[in-house]
């Protein structure tokens, strides 16, 4: 496999966006009570005010992270990684992209949350480095584990 290129999201890419996060999503469908919130979300908004890193393969889009400063961290609001490319570091390598933006913008660090049925996620971020740091229950069997990646000053 070719070794996808990285660059920034403009509007024109919110459909492949789109679909890029349905397709990725669709699992947890039937993991979740309901529809993790990347399946809902307004992606037109969302590349107008937040920053969306896109990996690409020779014109597909093929993996995004979406992240937003938030205080002193930055949220990780979305990490979507095309199934059939799953399991090869595209994950790993935006989340780290991730993690250099926000030391380079001074923050202290990353944060993000999940459902707390989405195990495989959240094993991946401990490893990661990121703890646990609470739980919040949404009610209707959403409850969401908050994560944070702190920098060493």
């Amino acid at each position: 496999m070719n070794e996808p290129t990285l660059r920034r999201a403009i509007s024109a890419d919110v459909p492949e966006i789109r679909a890029l996060v349905q397709r990725a999503y669709a699992p947890w469908l039937a993991v979740t009570r309901r529809p993790p919130l990347p399946l809902v979300a307004d992606y037109g908004r969302a590349v107008r005010n937040h920053r969306f890193d896109l990996l690409v393969d020779r014109g597909t889009l093929v993996a995004l992270i979406e992240t937003v400063p938030e205080d002193a961290e930055l949220l990780i609001i979305n990490v979507a990684v095309d199934p059939d490319r799953q399991h090869h570091g595209l994950g790993i390598r935006l989340m780290r992209h991730a993690e250099a933006v926000a030391r380079a913008a001074g923050l202290q660090g990353a944060r993000l949350y999940t459902n707390t049925l989405m195990a495989a996620n959240i094993g991946l971020f401990e490893r990661l480095g990121y703890t646990q740091e609470r739980d919040v229950d949404h009610g209707g069997g959403m409850v969401a584990v908050h994560m944070v990646l702190r920098f060493a000053p």
